[in-house]
């Protein structure tokens, strides 16, 4: 079994900084393409960023494309997600997710899922 354990949520101001995290409990981590989602409960889960298994490139909705970075540590089997200058708007709970298809940016195509950490941010 995998799991996926998220951490690093909070409350934070308008234009502050975040750094979450995820670990993942699995030997074969390099080989997940890995993302990060975020979901309110008016909204569906929402595509946020997506990392190659061996980092060299990622992908980002254009909602958070310049304000957030996602990167990972192979060693460490953890994925991050860089957030700065936070608006209101980033307001959700974030979830990571692993997959095996090429920067997958939808939720069906990730198999293994967080518990997710909430994000507040206040304006």
């Amino acid at each position: 079994q995998v799991y996926l354990v998220e951490s690093g949520g909070g409350l934070v101001q308008a234009g502050g900084s975040l750094r979450l995290s995820c670990t993942v409990s699995a030997r074969t981590f390099s080989s997940f393409e890995m993302g990060w989602f975020r979901q309110t409960p008016e909204k569906e889960r929402e595509f946020v960023a997506v990392i190659r298994r061996s980092g060299g490139s990622t992908n980002y909705a254009d909602s958070v494309k310049g304000r957030f970075t996602i990167s990972r540590d192979n060693a460490k089997n953890t994925v991050y997600l860089q957030m700065d200058n936070l608006k209101s708007e980033d307001t959700a709970v974030y979830y990571c997710a692993a997959g095996f298809q090429v920067l997958p940016t939808k939720p069906r195509d990730y198999v293994y899922w967080g518990e997710g950490t909430q994000v507040t941010v206040s304006s």
